[in-house]
């Protein structure tokens, strides 16, 4: 093992190759998360609703088994189901013309996009902070919130089997040495819900709508979590900007109306990251330049 550490540290490069194949493995992972986990939600919530109201239960058209890692994938056009050879990350949507080896039909470019994003954030966090605890920690953080912007722009839910883990391993993180003291990463994690909870409550109350759902709360104290109060306000400008100019551009193009729904965890998520890597560098920058101090 000393002899990998000392050879990615010399060969940084070899380090980050590494760590940008092993990505698109995961990402092609997270596509079946990102497909399947809303569906398994769904049929839990329809078979608790069902014994409660005491009615017979029905398990859907579903298998008896499905997870996510039964039953094998499938092509979505005729359930044929999808050999080895034509299950590789990126090259095999290439090779087969991003159709169906089966019946031709269209194979979603979401499948390729996700897993070249893996395969670059994971790279950036292996150039950003090399062979270290701190970048195996940052890297299944980054997987988890890759999964979270998909489905909550899929689904608008963000599931907190996937939130709840991560926000409890980043106060674990920071523990000791982590990337901020303890008790800075338990008033985030407290600060990041309540601020958004009293959004929430405020925005209700004047408007009698409710303006974000709770699963915003949790994720954004998940960032308080990991990287303390300090970046919050930060990570909440920066999604409502995003946010508010994607949803403005939408209604430009016609393709959202103005009383639709729009998620806001994706917003959140892609704010916490640039947050987490160039966040004292805005910071100083907004602090130096825009206000001379």
């Amino acid at each position: 093992m000393d002899y990998w550490i000392t050879l990615f540290h010399t060969q940084p490069w070899l380090f980050i190759t590494l760590v940008a194949l092993l990505g698109l493995i995961l990402g092609s992972f997270l596509n079946v998360v990102i497909h399947r986990l809303p569906i398994m939600m769904d049929r839990d919530w329809r078979i608790e609703c069902q014994e409660y109201c005491e009615q017979p239960v029905t398990r859907s058209d579903l298998p008896e088994t499905f997870n996510l890692a039964t039953p094998r994938s499938r092509c979505g056009h005729c359930q044929t189901p999808i050999p080895m050879k034509h299950n590789i990350p990126v090259l095999s949507y290439l090779l087969l013309g991003g159709k169906c080896h089966s019946c031709q039909g269209s194979i979603g470019l979401r499948y390729p996009m996700v897993e070249l994003m893996t395969a670059a954030v994971l790279a950036m966090m292996a150039w950003q902070f090399g062979p270290t605890p701190t970048f195996a920690a940052l890297s299944l953080l980054s997987l988890g919130l890759i999964a979270l912007a998909f489905i909550d722009a899929d689904t608008m839910l963000l599931p907190d089997q996937i939130t709840l883990p991560l926000l409890w391993l980043g106060l674990l993180f920071n523990i000791k040495d982590g990337l901020v003291p303890l008790e800075q990463a338990v008033a985030g994690a407290a600060f990041g819900y309540l601020s958004l909870w009293s959004v929430f409550q405020l925005f209700k109350v004047v408007t009698g709508k409710e303006g974000m759902g709770f699963g915003d709360f949790k994720l954004l104290a998940l960032f308080g979590a990991w990287l303390g109060w300090k970046p919050l306000l930060l990570i909440i400008l920066l999604s409502s900007v995003l946010g508010a100019a994607y949803g403005i551009l939408q209604l430009a193009l016609g393709k959202l109306k103005r009383d639709n729904p729009m998620p806001f965890g994706p917003w959140i998520i892609l704010a916490g990251w640039i947050a987490l890597l160039w966040g004292d560098q805005i910071v100083h920058w907004y602090l130096t330049r825009v206000l001379g101090l």
